[in-house]
């Protein structure tokens, strides 16, 4: 966990946390779209 983008996305689509980690998992490895996604995200979402 570096910044908790991944919690929040869980959180408010109420998922599993470590569902929406693994396919942010899936997602750099495979497509790249969640590195900039991600970060975009990091700097969106408000901290707690």
């Amino acid at each position: 966990m570096i910044s908790g983008v991944c919690s929040a996305i869980a959180q408010r689509f109420n998922m599993s946390r470590a569902l929406v980690r693994l396919l942010t998992i899936v997602g750099v490895l495979f497509f790249g779209w969640a590195i900039p996604v991600y970060v975009a995200l990091w700097i969106v979402i408000p901290s707690e």
